[in-house]
């Protein structure tokens, strides 16, 4: 085969690996796939929402049988879905509120997943000796269900 005939079977061949290579989601080595998209998305509407101490926009991103047991074997510290939405109200003594984070892993199987997500908030509360200035910075491990074709936070919130 001559060079020149060689040539564009070679940009051919090239472009369909190009085609087939894996994509990712923005900033990170997760695959890009449906279910990963969705659940980038879910993350980032939280986000938002929690920023805006958005209370019922929170709350419709739980998932009704939601449960968390804080990572404890002390049923003390467990939260259902009405204890979630009594430990967001304290929101309302946060005066502002800034959350970062990045998107560590999102593993999605079935209508089950998980998301690790590295958080980074900066927030004012309010105090009865006045507004207090805060930082947190933690690692996050939710997990997912897809309820009617949506994912919802299962734990973790």
């Amino acid at each position: 085969m001559t060079p020149r005939r060689f040539l564009p079977l070679l940009a051919l061949a090239l472009g369909v690996a190009l085609g087939c290579a894996p994509r990712f989601l923005p900033g990170t080595e997760i695959r890009d796939t449906p279910d990963t998209h969705a659940i980038a998305n879910l993350l980032e509407t939280y986000r938002q929402a929690l920023e805006k101490r958005d209370v019922p926009a929170i709350m419709d991103l739980a998932a009704p049988n939601y449960f968390d047991n804080s990572g404890t074997p002390d049923p003390a510290d467990d939260v259902d879905r009405a204890g979630l939405e009594k430990r967001l109200q304290d929101l309302a003594d946060v005066t502002a509120l800034r959350v970062q984070f990045s998107v560590r892993d999102i593993q999605a199987k079935g209508d089950k997943g998980t998301a690790e997500v590295f958080f980074d908030q900066y927030y004012r509360v309010s105090t009865p000796n006045g507004p207090v200035a805060r930082h947190d910075a933690d690692v996050h491990r939710m997990t997912v269900e897809k309820i009617n074709g949506q994912w919802k936070f299962a734990s973790g919130l």
